[in-house]
């Protein structure tokens, strides 16, 4: 009997788990869909049977999720430190790096600061990037964990959350440094001369008078200061944005448009129009043109994206042989290869008395700068666009100089908007009277932020100009987003230095993809008329005024065809 039992509880051993494993298979119905499988490929006789059955049986598996965040101080393309996020998710139960995304560092210091100013804004990058990186690889390593790449609303909503409280953090710091900074210096000070003015100046005599363009001149707005560590936002939503798309095996433009239709795919697309610089004004010598920033050429609507760019390098060619001739040095205005690396200052932002140095010891009201744009377009009636031709705080000059010339050509916003954090004010656009907004995904910018403030820009007839960050890299996702927001304009940069070279060939790849697709849309510019709402746009054919007699300066006296200024 014993010999027996041994038997009898061995084959009770063995069949407990054949039974366990039938219900297993059964429950999540391995067989039905393995026979499926073999009745579905056997009519077909793949060459790999095996690779089939594997792409076949994909189609059940769970859906990737993120397991890690990896944050990593890099270069970018002007040799300055910034923030690298990479994106690693569970795919058939085992760990897969899926893309990464370099976010470039945005200086806010003007290139001619003073030296120790310079170094205190280095200082300030490397403290970001570090305390960016410490954030991914800890805080939102954790937080994102089990969360699936493909919701980039809930990953943004989660990131959105923690900035507020990093930042209201970074605030009740400040408050109790300053709390204890009046204490010391209640104890230290002596009182103040009630004849002393801010900054050494000295108190009005009675009867003294002040000029009006004094009084009058609205105050420049501060320059909005940048929390420690905000990259990683801005990085982290980007590369979970690049992530869905891979998971979902589509481009990264065509994940953006999904997001911003509410998944309902547009039928056709429309590439934005590349802003190449061709020459840069900065750095000018004395007596010379301080009203211009740099001259960019926009490719006609009429032309392909690759045509408009061979066209726009055979110019740059031909300004090459022309400034860089045997025996003659170079001057100012120069070629657009120079590096960027810190916001640009000119004479135009930075009024003197209420007035805009133009040139050299040549002084105009924000008045008299609108009769000069008007003067110029009327001139020049194939300039097609003004980028921050006056300050922001000229709001009235902004609304007049829209109503003259809004018809004509496009005023466009960029020194002149607020960040993307603030432009969103009550459903509302926080900007002057103008075309349309420069907007550049920096810092804590997120891409759902994008979506909804483009969306936004959109309903209120405004168009939308991606701009390059100041430090710029070889990440090409920037392109991907102009076209699935539907961008109008797209800001690059000249057609040199490999960093920008690879977004202008991610943008020709584009356009060779959708006109493969039969889904490229033809540009259409259009310009909007300010002072009469109810008038239709105006195509640039309908808008063009015969040249006039005009003051400008000399400088601007020759200037190429469907060009932009800055």
């Amino acid at each position: 009997m014993e010999p027996g039992g041994r038997r009898e509880r061995r084959w009770r051993q063995l069949q407990e788990p054949r039974q366990e494993a039938a219900e297993y298979y059964r429950d999540h119905r391995v067989p039905q869909r393995m026979e499926e499988a073999l009745n579905a490929l056997f009519p077909l006789r793949p060459a790999d049977l095996y690779g089939e059955l594997a792409n076949y049986f994909s189609k059940f598996s769970k859906a990737p999720v993120i397991c890690k965040v990896v944050g990593r101080k890099v270069i970018d393309g002007v040799g300055q430190p910034t923030l690298e996020v990479e994106i690693y998710c569970t795919v058939k139960n085992y760990e897969k790096r899926i893309c990464s995304t370099v976010m470039s560092f945005h200086s806010q210091i003007s290139e001619n600061a003073l030296p120790e100013t310079s170094e205190a804004d280095e200082k300030e990058r490397n403290d970001s990037v570090n305390t960016a990186v410490e954030w991914v690889n800890d805080s939102l390593n954790t937080m994102l964990r089990d969360l699936k790449p493909t919701d980039q609303c809930k990953v943004d909503e989660m990131l959105g959350d923690y900035f507020t409280k990093q930042a209201e953090f970074k605030k009740e710091i400040e408050k109790q440094e300053e709390a204890a900074a009046e204490v010391t210096l209640a104890l230290t000070s002596c009182t103040p001369s009630a004849t002393a003015l801010p900054g050494g100046k000295k108190a009005a005599k009675p009867g003294e008078k002040v000029s009006a363009a004094e009084r009058m001149i609205p105050p420049a707005e501060p320059i909005e200061s940048v929390l420690c560590g905000s990259l990683a936002i801005g990085a982290t939503s980007l590369a979970i944005a690049k992530a869905g798309a891979t998971i979902s095996r589509i481009p990264l433009y065509l994940h953006i448009a999904l997001m911003k239709h509410d998944q309902d795919l547009p039928k056709e697309m429309t590439l934005p129009l590349p802003m190449v610089t061709v020459l840069n004004c900065e750095k000018i010598p004395p007596a010379k043109l301080k009203l211009m920033k740099e001259v960019m050429l926009i490719p006609p609507v009429q032309l392909s994206l690759k045509q408009g760019i061979e066209r726009v390098l055979d110019i740059q060619k031909e300004m090459t042989r022309l400034l860089e001739s045997p025996g003659k040095v170079q001057s100012s205005p120069r070629l657009a290869d120079s590096k960027k690396g810190k916001a640009h200052n000119t004479g135009k932002k930075a009024p003197v008395k209420g007035k805009y140095e133009i040139l050299t010891g040549m002084f105009k009201s924000p008045d008299e700068m609108v009769d000069m744009y008007v003067e110029l377009i009327n001139k020049f009636p194939f300039i097609m666009a003004l980028i921050d031709p006056l300050r922001k705080e000229d709001r009235q000059q902004w609304n007049n100089i829209c109503c003259a010339l809004g018809s004509k050509c496009y005023l466009i916003a960029e020194d002149a908007a607020t960040c993307i954090s603030k432009l969103k004010t009550d459903q509302n656009i926080n900007i002057p009277t103008c075309s349309g907004v420069v907007l550049k995904y920096v810092n804590q910018t997120k891409v759902s932020d994008l979506t909804e403030l483009t969306g936004l820009l959109d309903g209120q007839r405004h168009i939308t100009i991606l701009g390059s960050p100041d430090g710029e890299s070889s990440d090409d996702s920037l392109v991907d987003l102009a076209v699935g927001l539907g961008a109008r304009f797209i800001k690059l940069g000249g057609l040199s230095r490999g960093e920008r070279v690879t977004k202008y060939n991610r943008l020709l790849a584009i356009e060779e993809e959708l006109a493969k697709n039969r889904t490229l849309r033809e540009a259409n510019l259009e310009f909007i008329a300010f002072d009469e709402e109810s008038q239709p746009e105006k195509q640039l054919s309908d808008v063009l005024p015969p040249p006039t007699q005009d003051s400008l300066p000399p400088q601007l006296s020759q200037l190429p065809e469907s060009s932009t200024l800055t």
